[in-house]
């Protein structure tokens, strides 16, 4: 039996922030990780696919990826995560781990059991893994996920991307330019489905311009392995050396004990309040509270359970602002609701676009996308915009700013918007309203 102040199950991003602030705050913390300490992004999601793609556009190669990606993760060792917490005092303890009734953690270790009771509470960050979909013949073949591609050294000569989601169009479009034939193959009628259609468009186009073939509204019936993959498709058969499958990501919960506190095991979320809280002493934070699979907003939330832990005031969470971007090329930067999101929530909508290449800088660079903003015209302020456009993922913050802080739409009129920039084309945007 361990005795702490704050437990905190599962050190990815959010996680391991918690731990290292309490534990500076001077709070005994216990920190429970059966994997790496700093989970998906730096080891297999955002660093590592950021440094293929910018591979990709700089022109240098797969193996010049691949080296720069061990480089930034030390060939998947977690010592530069897991030494800083230890510095502090966070008490490392490696195993699976489950709750065991409120504040208390039960951790199964390589060499028996451990448990850890906690005073003030648990904090629970366990993320999210790669959902494989159901498909025959799948199973125990050596396809890859986000996870195994990341450790490849060469390019493969073909693959076939299953998932035209934000993962699966990162890598297909990064392979592409990195000397892969590439296939990707998506269920919904259109790539990345919960951006706006003009986004869609945008990447569509891209990718047939760079020779990717794209199938959408696709049934997948079969997978074969021999010395490749085949993938049976509405009748046809699409062949490669290799299968990238990106249809997803599923969230850590089966096994956290979480019947043990009075929460449904088999739900694909945790619900918190404003201070994240989920329960009678736990808190939870990341992917697993369904607002977002993505670092900031894990350490946003942290940052949140961290203030009420420590007895101080808020500011508390506010999702309405959560921003995000794909970093294909170009990028799409989006915050808050798109259209059709603003319209189901029955708001009275009014949208204003720009087209990129109308814009002075779009003109100049010969670049593609689009700027799209959605308002609540009774309000008069952005409720959502989404910018595709080189950097695209700057740009949006100016308007993540907007949206977050309710800054009414004359004054967003009345700015200066310098020249020649991608994010002057917000001022046609807003014009266009």
């Amino acid at each position: 039996m361990i005795e702490t102040d704050v437990v905190v199950l599962g050190l990815g991003a959010g996680g391991e922030h918690a731990a290292r602030k309490l534990a500076e705050a001077g709070l005994a913390v216990v920190g429970v990780e059966r994997n790496l300490v700093g989970g998906e992004c730096p080891f297999w999601g955002c660093t590592p696919s950021k440094l293929l793609i910018h591979a990709a556009q700089a022109g240098q190669g797969w193996p010049r990826g691949a080296q720069r990606i061990r480089e930034a993760n030390h060939g998947w060792s977690d010592h530069t995560h897991a030494e800083p917490l230890e510095a502090v005092g966070v008490r490392l303890v490696r195993g699976h781990g489950r709750l065991d009734g409120p504040g208390r953690v039960r951790v199964t270790t390589d060499t028996g059991a451990v448990a850890v009771e906690a005073r003030l509470g648990v904090v629970l960050d366990t993320g999210t893994e790669p959902a494989v979909p159901d498909v025959a013949g799948l199973a125990g073949t050596p396809y890859w996920t986000n996870r195994e591609i990341v450790r490849q050294t060469e390019a493969p000569a073909s693959l076939l991307v299953l998932g035209g989601g934000p993962i699966g169009c990162e890598l297909a479009q990064a392979a592409a330019r990195l000397g892969s034939r590439v296939t990707v193959v998506e269920v919904a009628d259109r790539l990345l489905g919960p951006e706006e259609p003009e986004a869609c468009e945008v990447v569509s186009r891209t990718f047939g311009a760079l020779g990717v073939d794209v199938h959408v509204g696709a049934r997948v019936s079969s997978v074969q392995h021999d010395d490749g993959f085949r993938l049976g498709l509405d009748g046809a058969t699409l062949a490669a050396d290799r299968l990238l499958v990106a249809t997803g990501r599923r969230p850590n919960l089966r096994d956290v004990g979480l019947e043990t506190v009075g929460l449904d095991p088999g739900g694909d979320t945790v619900v918190t309040d404003e201070r994240m809280r989920a329960g009678e002493r736990l808190w939870a934070v990341g992917d697993i509270t369904g607002h977002g699979d993505y670092t900031h907003l894990a350490l946003y939330q942290a940052q949140v359970a961290v203030r009420d832990l420590l007895g101080e005031d808020g500011p508390w969470a506010d999702h309405r602002a959560v921003s995000r971007v794909t970093f294909t090329d170009p990028e799409i930067g989006a915050v808050g609701m798109t259209e059709a999101q603003a319209r189901s929530a029955g708001l009275p909508v009014a949208i204003g676009r720009a087209d990129i290449p109308r814009s002075s800088r779009g003109w100049i660079a010969e670049a593609e996308g689009v700027v799209k903003l959605v308002a609540d015209a009774e309000r008069g302020v952005l409720v959502g915009a989404t910018v595709v456009a080189p950097y695209g993922g700057e740009v949006v913050g100016l308007l993540t700013l907007a949206v977050h802080a309710a800054v009414p739409l004359e004054t967003l009129r009345g700015m200066h918007y310098a020249y020649p920039t991608f994010h002057r084309a917000i001022a046609a945007a807003l014009d266009d309203l």
